[in-house]
């Protein structure tokens, strides 16, 4: 009998690795996530952040002009919704609460959590968020980073 799929709920150093370009490996910035998650874990007593809580499905998607973050919140009203965008970093944060109306829960609830890493280049000034029928559409716009260009060398002789 076939799983169904678990995306974007894998260990927190799965869901920080973006699909856009992969960009390179670099040890320092895996030791820093590596640090922040530690010092996360501990904030809230023993156990882990990502452990007392769930992960949203996440799809992340890149355009000509931006990159999109879709996340699936059904039930969530925006103002159970925190996103934000720091250092090369979108989180997207917040909580589902349920009335107590019968003996067994079968759905989701409680406080959710999913944060990426960013490419170089994000206009994070410019970051929309939109939350229509249950699918958080959080868009980065690329920033109009200079192309490369030959320059013309000016002088006498």
């Amino acid at each position: 009998m076939n799983q169904p799929m678990r995306r974007g709920g894998g260990p927190p150093e799965q869901r920080r690795r973006p699909p856009w370009g992969l960009g390179e490996w670099n040890p320092f910035t895996e030791f820093e996530n590596l640090w922040r998650d530690m010092t996360h874990a501990f904030e809230g007593g023993a156990a882990p952040v990502w452990g007392s809580g769930w992960v949203p499905a996440v799809e992340e998607d890149e355009t000509d002009d931006a990159y999109v973050v879709r996340a699936e919140l059904p039930g969530i009203p925006r103002e159970n919704i925190s996103v934000d965008v720091d250092d090369h970093e979108l989180q997207i944060s917040g909580e589902l609460t349920e009335e107590q109306q019968g003996r067994v829960l079968s759905r989701r609830a409680g406080r959710f959590f999913y944060r990426t890493s960013l490419p170089s280049g994000v206009d994070a000034e410019k970051v929309e968020a939109e939350l229509t029928d249950g699918i958080l559409t959080v868009r980065l716009p690329k920033s109009g980073a200079p192309k490369r260009r030959r320059i013309s060398i000016g002088g006498k002789g």
